[in-house]
């Protein structure tokens, strides 16, 4: 009644004029209010989803040792479009192809000038664009040798174990990392070799504390001086192969993508008469781009384990694959040409990806201003999660989304099919380069491997005992298992 008596109070101190005017346009204010309202709320609504609680938000809700799943479930109540609180944090999350497609081709058409990637990955993807794919291009018979050279090695070290039981981590990740490795300063170490194992081990490390502090946030503060002190250890020893590097650079003799940096850095500096270096060719850059291939190498290889196990847990499915490469191929090195003559190959290999579905959240987006997208508001600051898992198992897309089934990728024929929903890795120019990689290291390596050997379980373990069921974390690695590796040529 306060505010009642207030406002006639005010109503009567206006001009005759004025208050004649409020008079008159005061039923037709209240009589549109409703519809101006409703308009108003449809035109702006947030995207749905569970209620926050305060301080935690949904993370009771979640399922932190695989948050992901979580987030699928939740896109079956919410839809497409929804929010989810990390914490105090918003974060909008979009399922399903259409959303995720809708997000992707219009950030690289940008048509949603409102989202853009973290400064680090753009860095990364100016400094990889720049020097691997313009300046420096890596042709494919390039990459190629690389890779069968390393996998003639890999076999070797499988046929050790003379057909018994073994854990292919090591050996696997120390092989995708000598890749890895060869691009980048043209080296190799060999899987014994002290040194390199000790940097696996850093890598490893660090790519497990980062992965995993999501699942574990309250482990993650009793680790911080651990992740410190691993991190002090990789920058050291970076510092010392730089400036090992550098002392041994010729600009003649082009050993890597390193020697690339190197080079454009000498002209940078040269340009800027001696002035230190910042911004993208400072040696500070270099650590996270070589660091970003490594990674990337990280989710290859977790890939190329669940390959392996895929085919001991399925074996009709390799005797398809084995028969196919025993008839296009016989012992002759494979090539990426070859996948046109290996329909079923090549389609075990796209539904591993699409199975395992290693990385299932994308780089996340970040809201830069206010913004529309598939009817939401998405505010500024606020983080914006692409679900690549609700992609990849989209019904509407995929006949039987949780089964292994390579004639996803296949039509009546036989022949090879691309499926538009299928979405292997993040897409955009930052993964230009991982994405080809990736793809040359998988599908080589896994076809050579087929052709030597057979994969089977375990004496005393069936098929049906092999667990498939992901490891804890972020990305979606293999479970701790052991193959049996049977030489076919002996």
């Amino acid at each position: 009644m306060a505010l009642v008596g207030a406002f006639i109070v005010v109503l009567l101190a206006l001009p005759t004029a004025v208050l004649l005017a409020v008079v008159l346009l005061l039923p037709l204010l209240l009589l549109y209010r409703p519809s101006a309202a409703s308009s108003s709320e449809e035109l702006c609504k947030e995207p749905p989803g569970p209620k926050p609680l305060p301080l935690v938000g949904n993370l009771l809700q979640l399922d932190l040792q695989r948050p992901y799943r979580s987030l699928y479930e939740l896109s079956k109540k919410y839809g497409s479009v929804f929010t989810v609180y990390l914490g105090p944090k918003k974060v909008v999350v979009l399922a399903g192809y259409e959303a995720v497609k809708a997000a992707v081709v219009g950030y690289e058409r940008r048509d949603f000038p409102w989202i853009f990637l973290c400064n680090v990955t753009i860095c990364l993807t100016e400094f990889a664009y720049v020097c691997a794919l313009k300046n420096y291009g890596l042709p494919r018979c390039f990459l190629e040798e690389i890779i069968l050279r390393e996998s003639d090695h890999l076999e070797d070290m499988f046929i050790q174990h003379e057909g018994n039981p073994f854990d292919t981590t090591d050996h696997v990740n120390y092989a995708v990392s000598n890749v890895v490795a060869a691009i980048v300063y043209r080296g190799r170490l060999e899987y014994e070799d002290p040194r390199f194992k000790n940097v696996m081990s850093r890598v490893t490390q660090m790519t497990s504390f980062f992965y995993n502090m999501f699942p574990r946030m309250l482990r993650w503060i009793k680790n911080l001086q651990a992740i410190i002190k691993a991190n002090e250890n990789d920058a050291r020893f970076m510092k010392d192969f730089l400036m090992h590097l550098k002392e041994t650079l010729s600009m003649a003799r082009w050993r890597g993508l390193l020697d690339a940096f190197l080079i454009r850095q000498q002209e940078e500096l040269v340009r800027s008469q001696g002035i230190k270096i910042y911004g993208l060719y400072s040696d500070e850059k270099l650590v996270p781009f070589v660091g970003n291939l490594f990674a990337t190498g990280t989710n290859t290889s977790a890939t190329l384990r669940w390959a392996f196990l895929f085919m001991a847990k399925y074996p009709q499915i390799q005797d398809q694959v084995q028969e196919e490469l025993d008839r296009v191929l016989g012992r002759a090195y494979v090539s990426m040409e070859d996948r046109r003559k290996l329909p079923f190959t090549n389609a075990v290999v796209h539904e591993t990806q699409r199975m395992v579905n290693i990385v299932p959240m994308a780089v996340p987006y970040q809201a830069c201003r206010n913004g529309i997208f598939k009817g939401y508001v998405i505010e500024r600051g606020t983080t914006v999660f692409s679900l690549l898992t609700s992609a990849l198992y989209d019904e509407s897309e995929w006949e039987t989304p949780h089964t292994f089934n390579p004639a996803h990728f296949l039509n009546e024929e036989g022949r090879f099919i691309q499926r538009r929903a299928f979405v292997a890795f993040s897409k955009g120019e930052t993964y230009l380069l991982n994405e080809n990689l990736g793809i040359l290291e998988l599908f080589l390596f896994f076809t050579s491997h087929l052709q030597r050997f057979r994969f089977t379980a375990p004496p005393g373990v069936s098929e049906d005992d092999l667990d498939l069921t992901p490891a804890d974390g972020v990305t979606s690695s293999p479970p701790p298992h052991q193959l049996c590796a049977i030489d076919r040529w002996r």
